[in-house]
């Protein structure tokens, strides 16, 4: 089963198609059209939508972090299928590619190249070049940690008997 996963913000948005231990599909866009393609395009590839989702740790915040909020509510409310909505808490992609809630997003994107072959070309080999692709080619920015929330969407799933 095929997840799209977000990495919100309060003006842009990383996503993610993954399915079947392949990136389809990911890239950066402005959270306008990241709606857009919620009811068009994404949800043709994908059948399962997961977010990562906003966590208070104690500490004050920003208008920014109510932003992404209500940007979080609005993708939830156009994707097809609210049964199939997943939030994913960054402490929990953490836990799941680390094994600890102290990692960094270097040693986040680290433990994801980690899990792909080393079949492109160049430095490396799980991203490739444009001329020897690996794995991960074409994933950037905002699309490395919308690619760690799905790998924990589907961890969580298989971990939840049917």
């Amino acid at each position: 089963m095929n997840t799209l996963a977000l990495d919100p913000g309060p003006t842009e948005t990383g996503w993610v198609i993954f399915g079947g231990g392949v990136v389809m599909h990911s890239g950066v866009v402005p959270n306008a059209e990241a709606l857009e393609r919620l009811q068009g395009d994404w949800s043709f590839y994908a059948h399962h939508l997961a977010i990562e989702m906003i966590a208070s740790y104690g500490m004050p915040v920003g208008r920014e972090v109510f932003e992404t909020c209500v940007w979080i509510g609005r993708f939830m409310q156009v994707w097809k299928d609210p049964e199939a909505v997943e939030l994913v808490y960054r402490k929990d992609v953490k836990m799941h590619l680390c094994g600890t809630p102290r990692a960094k997003d270097p040693n986040v994107r680290q433990a994801i190249i980690d899990l792909f072959p080393a079949t492109g070309g160049g430095k490396c080999a799980q991203i490739g070049t444009k001329g020897q692709p690996g794995p991960l080619y074409g994933v950037s920015s905002h699309a490395w940690p919308a690619l760690g929330v799905a790998l924990t969407a589907q961890a969580s799933r298989k971990a939840v008997p049917a």
